[in-house]
């Protein structure tokens, strides 16, 4: 199949992948393009939201509909980075073998991440970089295609661990939840009120999405897209000579070239789903905020004077 004929199919696709997914989750249209637009990518979303807005039954749902193992991880404040990665145990002939944790799956739902301390937190580091495990000096690789889609509520900071600024960067989307319109919510407790329960048809297989993350990466992409795109990061750094008033005055620290990588990634599948062959600038605007809302940082005086992230961002355009 030419490349071309590869994203016409991706394009059909993508719109039943929405129909099967549109049969559980509700409204959310912005949180379900960017969770598969990260799925096509090969990247991880950290999915933000107060409780009861399906953050948890949208990573079900996705997983179920892309056909691939699904492990969910409740994030405790007692869990250990064994529970996850998986521990050496002595067997009957007293030889240490290796037990998998459940970081041995396609999807990983890294329910409530926050609530873990940092040392349970960073053992998702190499996993989610390096896509592998090291237990005992052994390296284990993890089978591909491999997503951490985590979830955090924003509203409880007490016995919570803030993301280190490390780990937070190794998500490709930060992607808020909003509450459901009127009409939307009606629907909802309508379908979880009746005996009826809908089923997710799956429409993939593992080697068909590796097959269209490796398409999106073959999609050809212009300089001067990826100037801006380039740009556009740059000017989040306070220091820079691009910034902007806003950035100066309201940013302790800006993206780094994680960034850029991610939103040319995140454009070219942006315009691939879209039936597009090459991804063009507003393609690249499309996927900012979702990208650059968790990699800046601001300062005492943007919180004080309540200047959100989203005006900073929009300020870059």
């Amino acid at each position: 199949m030419s490349e071309v004929a590869a994203v016409n199919n991706l394009v059909e696709k993508y719109h039943q992948l929405k129909q099967e997914i549109g049969k559980v989750i509700i409204g959310q249209r912005e949180a379900v393009n960017f969770t598969l637009l990260s799925v096509f990518c090969g990247g991880h979303s950290l999915l933000i939201g107060v409780p009861g807005l399906a953050k948890t039954l949208l990573v079900n749902t996705v997983s179920d509909a892309l056909g691939l193992n699904f492990k969910r991880i409740q994030f405790t404040p007692d869990l250990m980075p064994s529970d996850i990665l998986g521990s050496e145990i002595l067997d009957e002939n007293r030889k240490f073998k290796f037990l998998k944790g459940p970081i041995f799956s396609n999807i990983i739902l890294a329910d409530e991440i926050n609530r873990t301390p940092p040392k349970t937190q960073a053992a998702l580091l190499e996993a989610m970089q390096e896509r592998s495990v090291t237990i005992a000096g052994n390296q284990y690789q993890l089978d591909l295609p491999f997503y951490v889609l985590a979830t955090q509520n924003p509203i409880e900071q007490e016995g919570t661990y803030p993301l280190p600024e490390a780990q937070l960067d190794r998500f490709m989307f930060s992607i808020n939840l909003e509450y459901p319109t009127f009409d939307e919510e009606v629907a909802v407790v309508k379908n979880t009120t009746s005996s009826i329960t809908q089923r997710v048809n799956s429409l993939f297989s593992a080697q068909e999405i590796v097959a269209i993350q490796q398409l999106i990466r073959k999609i050809p992409v212009a300089d001067n897209v990826i100037e801006y795109a380039v740009k556009l990061v740059g000017k989040t750094r306070p220091n820079s000579v691009e910034a902007t008033p806003l950035v100066k005055k309201y940013l302790d620290w800006g993206a780094g070239p994680r960034a850029s990588q991610n939103l040319i990634l995140a454009a070219k599948a942006h315009a691939a789903v879209h039936g597009k062959y090459s991804p063009d600038i507003e393609d690249v605007k499309a996927v900012t905020l979702p990208i650059l809302s968790h990699r800046i940082v601001k300062n005492y005086k943007a919180e004080a004077e309540g200047v959100s992230l989203s005006e900073i961002i929009t300020s870059l355009f």
